[in-house]
């Protein structure tokens, strides 16, 4: 075990030692965030410092998924069409003046439900969604870095649930990073120190959007 933790340490040390080789680092994951585990900290260049945080919260009937940056400075990307966070396909630039989105925000809902004895009632971009990925920028040393988280949702038990597989950053600072990408020789893969808790008992309920 130590050695296995060790091992790992010294991966992120490298990653942040070698920013000409490695120009992008990608951490694997697989962490649920359910009402039982429902802040996830995420701290994409493995510095010590929290940089966004992901959490579950109830407010009146509602069910909320957040995403935000928990630094200063640090945003999340959101859509066009509604004030909500972006969930995002593989292959999607983030970056400065990337085009495919409005500006990033200090914090952002992803997903809202609602559930009485039969039905949920669902606003948001994060709904029922495999492998999607919130945009993100972030500082260090006062420059700004792109990067992104990637993300499954469905509804457990009448409330939501998240499952964070993997995110990444651009170590060079202004540069553009694209969503998805894992692999090649700018990138390095670093293993998480601890492992997520897999979530057990799913229940299958009906869901409609607002507006349906």
């Amino acid at each position: 075990m130590y050695a296995l933790a060790a091992s790992a340490a010294g991966v992120g040390m490298l990653a942040l030692a070698q920013p000409a080789e490695a120009k992008i680092v990608y951490t694997k994951a697989h962490t649920v965030i359910d009402a039982e585990h429902p802040i996830l900290d995420i701290d994409l260049n493995h510095d010590g410092i929290v940089d966004f945080r992901l959490a579950i919260g109830a407010h009146s009937s509602h069910d909320l998924l957040w995403a935000y940056g928990f630094a200063s400075g640090n945003q999340v990307w959101t859509s066009r069409t509604r004030s909500w966070a972006a969930a995002f396909p593989a292959g999607v630039r983030i970056g400065p003046s990337s085009g495919s989105d409005k500006p990033p925000k200090g914090g952002d809902l992803m997903e809202a439900i609602s559930c009485n004895h039969s039905i949920c009632h669902s606003t948001g971009n994060w709904l029922d969604v495999k492998n999607r990925y919130l945009g993100l920028a972030f500082v260090i040393n006062g420059k700004t870095h792109y990067g992104w988280a990637r993300l499954s949702s469905d509804i457990v038990n009448r409330s939501v649930r998240a499952v964070l597989t993997g995110y990444a950053y651009e170590t060079i600072p202004g540069k553009a990073i694209i969503t998805g990408r894992t692999k090649g020789r700018n990138i390095i893969t670093v293993q998480p120190a601890t492992l997520g808790h897999l979530a057990a008992g799913a229940s299958a309920i009906p869901v409609r959007r607002s507006g349906e």
